[in-house]
């Protein structure tokens, strides 16, 4: 049933990305050229998921354990390294140059061009490297 549930929920969440227009690139640069032709349709698409999360969350800790698993899963780490930032940081500047985020490049594979493929790989290639160059490996 796990899988099942997974597959539901990143079904859901592509439609969504796909609905609000959010596998479009365009968008996510037209958001950050804040001194240009601005679009906010972005913080739009962020301020419903806050939303979403913040209700879905108060919702879910009522039930006391999840519908799946015995507990829940939650993060215990909270302090901040150079990985981390490092990381993010290159999230970033990836999704400021591209326009896309896993998500949404995960749910455009339907449209392939050669800037979604280029991401893609990029993508993996990270992946990749940050596993090899992870000190627990």
């Amino acid at each position: 049933m796990k899988p099942v549930a997974g597959y539901l929920a990143g079904l859901l969440f592509g439609l969504g990305l796909a609905l609000s227009g959010m596998t479009d690139p365009a968008r996510v640069i037209g958001f950050l050229d804040v001194a240009g032709a601005w679009d906010p349709t972005l913080i739009f698409v962020l301020g419903g998921a806050v939303v979403t999360t913040f209700i879905g969350y108060r919702l879910v800790w009522r039930r006391g354990t999840p519908l799946l698993a015995g507990r829940f899963q939650l993060p215990t780490r909270r302090d901040l390294d150079a990985r981390l930032l490092g990381g993010a940081a290159l999230f970033g500047i990836g999704w400021g140059l591209s326009g896309y985020c896993p998500g949404p490049a995960v749910a455009s594979l339907p449209g392939l061009s050669g800037p979604l493929a280029a991401f893609l790989v990029a993508m993996v290639v990270g992946w990749w490297l940050a596993r090899r160059l992870s000190p627990a490996h």
